[in-house]
């Protein structure tokens, strides 16, 4: 696979394939001038589990186009996303601060949410977050914190590693609740049980 445009990506499994017309529906909507690939997690790196085999696609994908981004299947696109490609800088992950985990676990630092993720060739933070993964010893539930505890709440690790994504590109569900969403939301993220309740709704309606 190989483009000279810069694409998104995402994936999932047999048992969260339910909302990728949820996804792909409004991707399609707001943004025809850009492809999404997805992949099927049942059909790749057996060696990992769920969620974990997230940065290994990245990683693998990042031969594919010049840019990439990830996004995760329980979002909600609202608008167009080409902006996105403005904060993708060299050797660096473009993510959006996540507000309501950085305020209910700041032992921890400042969270960033890795639903939405964007760069350019190999940074080698993703080397490094997906290497950690491989070898299993991180103790980490999810990929995001496995990448918060990577980061280990140092601003200037953080300075350069990541830069930071407008949240406009990744409102979770928790913003909504803490009334800490900005204004018009490109995409809504619906993190957690109660979030694909609401996309079931949505779907539904």
């Amino acid at each position: 696979m190989k483009s000279s445009k810069p694409i998104f990506i995402t994936g999932c499994d047999s048992k969260h394939e339910w909302m990728l017309p949820f996804l792909e529906k409004r991707f399609e909507k707001h943004n025809p001038e850009w492809d999404l690939y997805v992949f099927n997690f049942d059909h790749i790196f057996p060696e990992l589990d769920g969620w974990f085999k997230k940065p290994a696609l990245m990683l693998q994908a990042s031969t594919w186009a010049p840019k990439i981004c990830w996004l995760d299947t329980d979002i909600e696109i609202r608008g167009n996303l080409s902006g996105i490609w403005d904060y993708v800088q060299e050797n660096k992950l473009a993510m959006a601060v996540d507000a309501p985990w950085t305020n209910r676990r700041p032992e921890r630092g400042r969270w960033y949410n890795s639903g939405v993720v964007a760069y350019e060739r190999q940074p080698a933070v993703l080397y490094e977050w997906n290497r950690i993964i491989s070898e299993g010893n991180h103790g980490q539930v999810g990929d995001q914190e496995v990448l918060n505890w990577m980061m280990g709440g140092d601003p200037l690790r953080e300075l350069t590693h990541l830069n930071e994504l407008p949240r406009i590109y990744n409102t979770l569900r928790l913003d909504l609740l803490d009334g800490t969403a900005p204004p018009n939301p490109k995409i809504i993220h619906w993190t957690g049980y109660k979030g694909k309740e609401k996309i079931k709704e949505m779907m539904n309606e």
